[in-house]
């Protein structure tokens, strides 16, 4: 199975794409290489995630909207409170994508 895009909507993943996109319009990249390139991103942050990432939070919320869809989960959450040792932050509303990271390996 081919990696998730999860991340290529963050910040950073935008970024990235739009650079990618400018070095193929230019002729710097094939678009075969830039779609590796996004590949690797995505598997690169999963695996920063894994292994780097120590911290818990706790999110509480009213679900307004769940699905669950290609072995990926989307929740939306509303008036959600996340909580971790130190700090408590108020968010109107949040869209959280999960999925089983070991679909990725296969």
């Amino acid at each position: 199975m081919a990696t998730f895009e999860l991340y290529r909507r963050s910040t950073i993943g935008m970024c990235l794409t739009e650079t990618l996109d400018d070095m193929v319009q230019n002729g710097t990249l094939t678009p075969e290489l830039a779609f590796q390139v996004l590949v690797q991103f995505d598997k690169s942050m999963t695996e920063a995630l894994e292994t780097k990432v120590k911290s818990k939070v706790t999110i509480k919320g009213h679900l307004h909207t769940y699905r669950f869809c290609d072995n990926v989960w989307t929740f939306i959450l509303q008036n959600a409170t996340f909580k971790n040792e130190d700090t408590q932050e108020n968010v109107g509303r949040v869209k959280i994508v999960a999925c089983d990271s070991k679909l990725l390996t296969q």
